[in-house]
């Protein structure tokens, strides 16, 4: 796979770090990249997402959801109530996870709900309104009078 050099940007920007900073997360090659829970990240609406993440065998005791700037961090860490239970099989996973997620700026967590071992994050982007396009009316003038000073006649 290419490596790139992002030091040009460092060089020539002023203010971009959390964009480098993005680019340069995604552009690495780490082979370890946790891959559990698997989750979806679906599009609800033009301004709406929905995480989905497969929490099997987790209650919402084990579950915690937070925001810590502009990172939404989902953690689970299983309880030890089934210690005394003998497994011929265990296929469910219940091993401690943290997942991370990078949100834009405007973007809200609006709720999160447990539902048939599925934990559902739904965010929406709320722009502010100082921030927000608007459209300024254009006043129309009236055409200005010129003053005009009559002079006496001098001869």
């Amino acid at each position: 796979m290419r490596t790139f050099d992002l030091a040009p940007l460092f060089r020539a920007s002023v203010g971009f770090d959390q964009i480098a900073d993005l680019m340069d997360r995604v552009l690495s090659t780490d082979a370890s990249a946790p891959t559990y829970p698997p989750y979806n990240i679906e599009k609800t609406a033009d301004d709406g997402w929905r995480i989905s993440i497969a929490v099997a065998g987790f209650s919402d005791a084990d579950l915690m959801v937070e925001l810590r700037d502009n990172a939404l961090l989902v953690s689970g860490r299983k309880s030890d109530d089934d210690k005394d239970r003998t497994y011929l099989h265990r296929g469910i996973a219940t091993r401690a996870f943290e997942r991370r997620f990078t949100l834009a700026d405007h973007v809200r967590v609006s709720g999160a709900t447990h539902e048939n071992g599925m934990l559902h994050i739904d965010l929406v982007r709320e722009v502010p309104e100082a921030l927000k396009p608007r459209r300024i009316e254009i006043a129309r003038s009236e055409p200005r009078q010129t003053d005009v000073i009559e002079a006496d006649k001098v001869n």
